[in-house]
């Protein structure tokens, strides 16, 4: 996907690290599988059937990264299944 979204000229982060927050300090990160114009999380998945799971996944991206648009895409056994997850941040008390 990198390759051929790079190949059309359109800009992709892979592997996005994205810092988890616990009271304000760093526990760990998530790793979102692209990062697409700047603007779009892109998660892959290459399992049987897509889970709630997955979406959940997604939204914690989106909230983390701040960003309103996902999509989920699983390339499974009977085909490519695309999920688009919508998320309008919203920021607390006035800050972004």
């Amino acid at each position: 996907m990198v390759i051929e979204l790079s190949k059309r000229g359109i800009q992709v982060e892979d592997e996005r690290s994205i810092k988890v927050y616990y009271e304000d300090r760093i526990v760990g990160d998530f790793f979102a599988d692209l990062l697409v114009g700047g603007d779009v999380v892109v998660e892959l998945k290459s399992v049987q059937r897509l889970a709630k799971e997955h979406e959940v996944q997604l939204v914690n991206y989106l909230k983390a990264l701040r960003k309103d648009f996902g999509l989920l895409i699983n390339f499974g056994p009977e085909g490519i299944v695309v999920k688009r997850k919508y998320r309008k941040f919203k920021p607390l008390n006035g800050q972004d």
